[in-house]
């Protein structure tokens, strides 16, 4: 395809392609295209100079934001010390430079395609809020380059219809550590009796867990070195997305269900279920299939889930078909955890040492957009919004398909489909 990828984790196929983060693990070397980007870029005196004297702005404005928020003791709040002035100014400088650069060179050029992906606000805003001023001024200077790229449009061999995706909101909020003294991880190890360390154990959520694990095993008073513990190699991984947590036992190859989740770890799910942090469980279940958990013993079937919304009441329109759709992935995590959400002021909590985070379900964070020209056909002709990464791809095929015609390929080589 003679399109262009920029700044993107795959190359979608196209013949050119920059930054790529596919490209960059499966190809080392001189002849590494994913790395041109910056070699193109910065081989430009002009350009090197500007993005570093602004790369060095960016950290001192990182510095100086970060200290004013912990002197004003602003909550909530996250660490932006060690790297991350850096980071942040790669994300917000750096990359949006070689990727606009790589762009305009794109138009210029006459390419059928360009996809791009601009990571600077959303850097920003999981450290300094998705509300805040910090992450408002990222915005205005995307608004910038956005504005730039449009205007270049004007001088192109060809015309460019400009379609801006956001794929997700951000949902502020504290973090859960910060509220409860303690991560997921620990919780889910102490649900499981096993040991955690000395700050989560002083905090009330370890001791609740802790106790609900001895009354399960029949055990009221907890006796030194004789808790619950599993054989070695069974213990859980557990990950976060923002407000999202997976729970997997990597010994077991198949996911697991309820019933053998309450056979190895009995007091684990209630003690998920009944946190104030967390707002429903979604596990598999051999009489049910799927099953959300929420507090005080309630389980609820995913067939019944538009009748019966329970604890996804919170969560608004769309919750039971998102958590349906999750549970009918291949490799969904043995327990799907998301955290508590306030429908008043949308905050969440993040399982992440974020303050503004997305990944699960609440608040603003499951509401993307796709802003398109009139030009374009509409998204969905019965006026329904796209669900999903693979709805919001046919739409882009189909607006490529009628700006360019059939001979834009309808699949990604071989290579790529093996990559992702």
């Amino acid at each position: 395809m003679d399109g262009a990828s920029r700044g993107n984790l795959f190359s979608g196929g196209a013949g050119e392609q920059a930054l790529v983060l596919s490209i960059a693990i499966r190809r080392r070397g001189r002849e590494n295209r994913s790395r041109a980007g910056y070699f193109a870029y910065f081989s430009d005196p002009a350009n090197a100079v500007r993005t570093a004297l602004s790369f060095v702005a960016e950290v001192v404005r990182e510095i100086v934001q970060s200290t004013r928020a912990r002197v004003r003791r602003q909550r909530p709040r996250v660490g932006r010390g060690g790297l991350y002035p850096f980071v942040r100014a790669f994300a917000t400088v750096v990359e949006r430079d070689v990727v606009v650069a790589a762009v305009l060179g794109d138009m210029l050029a006459g390419r059928t395609a360009v996809y791009a992906d601009l990571v600077a606000y959303d850097e920003v805003a999981h450290h300094s809020g998705p509300q805040g001023r910090d992450a408002e001024k990222v915005l205005r200077r995307l608004d910038r380059s956005l504005a730039l790229i449009e205007k270049a449009a004007e001088h192109t061999p060809r015309p460019y219809r400009v379609v801006v995706l956001s794929d997700h909101g951000q949902s502020p909020g504290e973090t859960f550590r910060a509220r409860y003294g303690l991560t997921l991880g620990d919780l889910v190890r102490a649900g499981c009796g096993l040991p955690v360390p000395r700050r989560a154990e002083r905090t009330r959520s370890g001791a609740e867990a802790r106790a609900a694990v001895r009354a399960a095993l029949g055990r009221p008073e907890e006796a030194n070195g004789d808790e619950h513990r599993p054989a070695r190699g069974t213990e859980p991984v557990v990950l976060a997305s923002g407000n999202l947590g997976l729970v997997s036992f990597p010994d077991v190859p198949h996911r697991m269900t309820r019933e053998e989740i309450d056979a190895r770890h009995p007091g684990l799910l209630t003690t998920l279920a009944n946190h104030p942090g967390i707002g429903f469980l979604l596990v598999r279940s051999e009489k049910h299939d799927g099953l959300v958990l929420g507090p005080y013993g309630t389980e609820i079937p995913l067939s019944r889930l538009d009748a019966e919304p329970g604890p996804l009441a919170a969560f608004g329109p769309g919750a039971a078909d998102a958590v349906r759709r999750t549970h009918s992935f291949p490799h969904t995590a043995d327990i799907m955890v998301n955290s508590f959400h306030d429908p008043a002021d949308g905050e969440v909590l993040a399982f992440e040492e974020q303050i503004g985070s997305h990944g699960g379900l609440g608040g603003a964070q499951s509401r993307p957009f796709l802003l398109s020209p009139l030009t374009l056909s509409a998204p969905a002709a019965d006026g329904a919004e796209p669900a999903g990464a693979e709805q919001v791809h046919r739409v882009l095929r189909r607006w490529l398909l009628e700006v360019d015609g059939p001979q834009v390929p309808l699949t990604a080589p071989a290579e790529e489909e093996r990559a992702a």
